[in-house]
């Protein structure tokens, strides 16, 4: 499972770090869910994170792997829960949608735009850890958007709020 931790400064997102939770080493399904909810809880006590974004599960075309990956979402989440930390679900396709502008684009596509917007010097081997990555900016972009959208009553009142709009 990959991760990835950015900070807000200035309104603006910055990489704390990224990388991946290797759990290949296990064989039993329920170790590496152990695994996975202890390295969570780890990072989290380290870098006390305000919220949790992770990627929803989704169909592809083994629901044995869907099964696994709802688990090992659950075993994330589950840490965050323990430390009250709010969670945020975002659909594989909204966050390549957010990060690249095309809903389809491939992991290597994601990665480079990363590498790009956060000034990264190697992209990781494995892209896992831009996938953690990518939620944690695509949350960020859909908090700005949902805090910079202001729905108004009428033209006089968004007139009334923004005076410098007009000219």
């Amino acid at each position: 499972m990959g991760y990835g931790i950015i900070k807000i400064i200035d309104s603006r997102p910055l990489l704390v770090c990224l990388g991946i939770i290797e759990l290949n080493k296990f064989t039993d399904h329920y170790i590496k869910l152990k695994k996975l909810y202890e390295r969570t809880t780890q990072l989290i006590d380290q870098y006390h994170p305000d919220e949790l974004a992770i990627e929803a599960p989704f169909y592809g075309r083994n629901v044995q792997s869907m099964l696994l990956l709802g688990r090992a979402q659950g075993a994330a989440i589950t840490a965050a829960l323990n430390r009250s930390i709010p969670i945020f679900e975002y659909a594989p396709r909204k966050i390549k949608l957010s990060i690249t502008g095309h809903g389809n684009a491939s992991k290597e596509q994601v990665a480079s735009l990363l590498q790009s917007i956060f000034k990264i010097d190697k992209i990781p081997k494995k892209l896992d850890a831009t996938d953690g990555l990518a939620v944690a900016l695509c949350h960020f972009y859909q908090k700005n958007l949902s805090a910079g959208s202001n729905s108004y009553k009428s033209w006089n009142e968004f007139i009334r709020k923004n005076p410098g709009r007009i000219k």
